[in-house]
């Protein structure tokens, strides 16, 4: 039970500041809020207009692991990358190693193994680079 409580504390603290970093990168990538929806999960329109407004009181574990990788995601970018723009553009480009979708593309068929993939793909790029 405690590790129960333990944990619903952790989601309290790391939803919101994983959600406004969300929002950020959400907002460089000009994501629609179908996509903005799409990579969080496909919550409520409500919730998710809750969640932009900063009204959090916590998300589901799929959500805090989706956001996980997409932090992740962005870091590896960063890695590779001098500035946003190159960053928003490698992630539109069509991919030879994504059997010629673009990482974006990857992201947006929803399930959190694609998040996951293109996560593996960008922390093998990073860490040769």
């Amino acid at each position: 039970m405690e590790n129960r409580l333990l944990d619903k504390a952790q989601n309290k603290q790391l939803a919101p500041m994983g959600l406004r970093a969300f929002f950020k990168l959400a907002d460089s990538w000009a994501l629609s809020v179908e996509e903005q929806m799409v990579l969080l999960g496909q919550p409520s329109r409500s919730t998710f207009y809750n969640w932009r407004g900063g009204k959090i009181s916590g998300v589901p574990h799929d959500t805090l692991a989706r956001l996980s990788h997409l932090m992740a995601i962005h870091h590896a970018l960063h890695t590779l990358f001098d500035d946003d723009g190159q960053a928003t553009e490698w992630i539109k480009a069509t991919n030879d190693q994504l059997a010629g979708q673009s990482a974006l593309d990857r992201l947006l068929a929803g399930e959190i193994m694609d998040l996951y993939t293109v996560r593996t793909y960008l922390d093998g790029l990073a860490q040769s680079a």
